[in-house]
């Protein structure tokens, strides 16, 4: 049986949330922190096209690729002990990362953040369900773990511009070691350890094949944009699909699949689940293109683009915070409708920026798009683990946070390979990236404005695209999600709420 280690409004039920929030803002924090921090990273380690995307991404990969079956192991196993153990390893990776002396280590140590990041979040989010077990309570608690996650990705530019300020680039890794040794100080004493008796074994070919498969076809966008369709590209890109494409056959004939593709038929799910996937999509790509823009086209000191960033970072953060109480009033439905349209007008924002100037639009754009990120973060938590039992809690959570951390990965491997392969047709053919081009010595100021004016072009066809993205989504939502505020509800979220004493 499900074991309810405190109270859901007791004392150490809110210490209890308290001290998985570090873990939770640092895996989060790590998805974006390097956004501003590349040009210096490109610097140092003098990474290739592809592998600096990797850089980016594989993080996000290896999150993604695996929050399911950690998810599915802490159910069984024992929800502390992954976090104590990832948490572990987690602080092994951020050290490695910081003093790695070449790109292939980078990817390498950024890859093993990203493992134990994923044992992370679904075990955090599903702690929450046992320390409250009253609906309200517990959608709280989400609000502030989805507030924290939020503030993490939102904070993450900042952090990192900061810090570059006054250190070399490995430090913004550095900063997670203090963060990893209080939890496990405090984790033992504060958290109890909770498990659910579940059925079946972790299927381990489900989750070879879906890392497998997702990382094959990523692999493949990512060369063809950086240097050409290749015969190596196209292979890797058709084998990734074909192999998720069985991925998901496989899990429709499991008694206890990796991922229940059931509980999509719900049709508020089902958006609130894409929705966790396209506004980080958007946001992370925006957000990492937007750093180079600010640096290398704009030539805006570091510490001063991450404080541009600041207003869009509070608007996402404090709307996160106050979306469960508006939800409460106005509905899923309409919040979903809020969340997808105000994203899609912040990024239309971004094409009036030039080679010149733009940092007026930047900020509005960062600011009206951050009200729907807000509502995204918030939304998709609760729903997921309303959705199902307790016992589901840790795989359900594992799903909502995957949607946002593919999301992350895919923004900057889709959005983000569009714009480079658009620079890389238009521009002037020098060098694979802009900040390759502007270090060539003795270049032209013709070849550094041409330079800059391809990134620009992939920039605003990246944001355009997404915002299409967005107003379908929306349009999507008005057509399909219902209008009564009590079909809003998932019949998890309902039961759970007939079943608790007021």
């Amino acid at each position: 049986m499900t074991q309810h280690p405190t109270s859901g409004s007791g004392v150490r039920a809110w210490l209890g949330l308290l001290v998985v929030l570090g873990p939770v803002l640092l895996v989060s924090m790590d998805g974006s922190i390097l956004f501003l921090a590349m040009p210096r990273v490109s610097q140092a380690l003098n990474p290739s096209a592809d592998q600096a995307l990797w850089i980016l991404d594989i993080y996000g990969f290896a999150v993604g690729s695996l929050l399911i079956a950690f998810g599915n192991i802490g159910d069984r196993y024992g929800r502390l002990k992954l976090l104590m153990t990832g948490a572990s390893f987690f602080g092994i990776g951020s050290a490695a990362a910081a003093l790695a002396p070449t790109p292939e280590l980078l990817v390498a140590a950024r890859a093993l953040m990203g493992i134990a990041g994923a044992t992370l979040l679904p075990s955090a989010l599903a702690v929450l369900s046992e320390l409250f077990t009253n609906p309200k309570r517990r959608a709280q608690a989400i609000g502030i773990f989805a507030a924290t996650f939020a503030a993490g990705f939102a904070i993450g530019p900042i952090i990192g511009g900061v810090l570059l300020e006054r250190f070399w680039w490995g430090a913004v890794f550095l900063i997670n070691l203090p963060v990893i040794v209080l939890f496990l100080c405090f984790a033992p004493t504060l958290l109890r350890e909770v498990r659910a008796t579940r059925p079946g074994r972790i299927d381990v070919l489900s989750v070879a094949t879906s890392a497998v498969g997702l990382l094959l076809a990523i692999y493949g966008l990512k060369h063809a944009a950086a240097e050409g369709l290749s015969v190596s590209a196209v292979l890797a890109g058709l084998a990734g699909i074909a192999v998720l494409a069985w991925f998901g056959v496989r899990q429709r004939h499991l008694d206890h699949p990796l991922i229940d593709f059931s509980l999509f038929r719900d049709r508020v799910l089902a958006v609130a689940m894409i929705t966790g996937l396209l506004p980080l999509a958007a946001w992370s790509a925006s957000a990492y293109l937007a750093g180079i823009y600010l640096q290398s086209v704009l030539d805006i000191p570091v510490l001063q683009a991450a404080l541009l960033a600041l207003p869009g970072a509070v608007v996402l953060t404090t709307t996160c915070i106050v979306t469960p109480a508006v939800v409460d009033r106005i509905g899923k439905r309409t919040a979903l409708l809020i969340c997808h349209f105000s994203i899609a007008i912040g990024l239309l924002l971004l094409l009036p920026t030039t080679v010149t100037g733009g940092i007026g639009w930047y900020i509005t754009s960062t600011a009206i798009a951050g009200i729907g990120y807000g509502i995204s973060f918030a939304v998709v938590a609760d729903t997921a683990v309303g959705a199902v039992p307790p016992e589901r809690a840790g795989s359900a959570g594992a799903i909502a946070e995957t949607s946002n951390e593919i999301g992350n990965a895919l923004g900057i491997a889709l959005l983000g390979s569009l714009a480079a392969l658009l620079f890389r047709l238009q521009g002037p053919d020098l060098a694979p990236t802009l900040d390759e081009t502007l270090q060539l010595p003795g270049l032209a100021q013709t070849l550094v404005t041409d330079a800059k004016s391809a990134f620009l072009t992939g920039l605003h066809v990246a944001a355009a695209a997404a915002s299409l993205l967005h107003l379908a989504l929306g349009i999507v939502a008005l057509r399909w999600l219902p209008r009564s505020t009590r079909d809003d509800l998932p019949a998890g979220e309902a039961h759970s709420e007939a079943a608790e004493p007021r």
